[in-house]
């Protein structure tokens, strides 16, 4: 089964299993009732100061292969909670990363670095080769 992308106020496919949001902060506004996202993990998003980093108004944000770098050592804290994605989508579950409405380039978002975790994860569950969360 797939992981996919989106941004959490991107409409609900019929495909997209379960939908998770994977941002520091919850969207501000928005009801319990008006939530798209079946599960909020915090932990997924990239830490206070990462973000900081990157939506500054103070500053110039750091460059992409900078904050990929970061973005991935803070995640070895969560490997377990990657790697128990990865078994549920191994499983036959569906999962959607869910980023921010204002993350329009999912190329450039750690959704997309997030997504690679969890297929590495997923390729060394069954050839034992190492993940960038190894070390």
């Amino acid at each position: 089964m797939p992981i996919k992308t989106r941004r959490w106020n991107d409409p609900p496919d019929k495909d997209e299993g379960h939908r998770l949001l994977v941002t520091r902060y919850r969207p501000r506004g928005v009801a319990k009732a008006d939530e798209t996202w079946d599960e909020w993990e915090p932990k997924l998003g990239p830490s206070i100061e990462l973000h900081r980093f990157v939506y500054t108004d103070a500053a110039t944000p750091i460059p992409w292969p900078q904050y990929r770098r970061q973005y991935i050592a803070e995640q070895r804290a969560n490997k377990k909670l990657i790697e128990d994605m990865a078994k549920r989508v191994a499983a036959g579950e569906t999962i959607t990363l869910l980023c921010s409405s204002a993350c329009t380039r999912e190329s450039r978002c750690h959704r997309s670095i997030l997504k690679e975790l969890i297929e590495a994860a997923l390729l060394n569950g069954t050839d034992r080769t190492s993940t960038p969360l190894s070390s």
